[in-house]
């Protein structure tokens, strides 16, 4: 397991996201805060269906303790429930011009800051980005 991002909760529980290309299951768990028991999860085999997440790669949680997720091999941002149920894509392929792959939350201005990065497979690594802005 490859862990990308994770972040802490109220309750001392962290929310995180992992999966790498060659790891075998891609997902966002709520882990206990000593961090041995997982409480609940989103996702699993890697794919793009709406259970599904491809390289999930950072978080943004607001007060409510909803998570936004960068799934950048899916080239997505989605909304997961307290519980980590779906709720909605928030940002959708046509809304990035390559991956998004850092988010911040701004929850006084609602606002979402999304950073779009372009990869190269040829020299692998991250060639140009972008940060773009979404009301939420």
């Amino acid at each position: 397991m490859n862990p990308w991002h994770a972040i802490q909760l109220t309750s001392g529980q962290f929310v995180v996201c992992h999966g790498l290309f060659c790891d075998r299951v891609h997902r966002v768990c709520t882990v206990s805060a000593d961090g041995h028991e997982i409480v609940r999860s989103h996702g699993g085999q890697p794919g793009s269906n709406i259970g599904q997440c491809n390289l999930p790669s950072y978080l943004a949680v607001n007060n409510s303790e909803f998570v936004f997720v960068a799934d950048e091999g899916n080239w997505r941002v989605t909304l997961l429930s307290p519980t980590l149920n779906y709720i909605r894509q928030v940002v959708s392929r046509d809304q990035v011009k390559w991956r998004p792959g850092v988010l911040y939350l701004d929850v006084r201005r609602r606002r979402l800051y999304v950073g779009d990065n372009e990869w190269s497979n040829e020299n692998n690594l991250y060639t140009a980005g972008r940060v773009v802005v979404f009301s939420v």
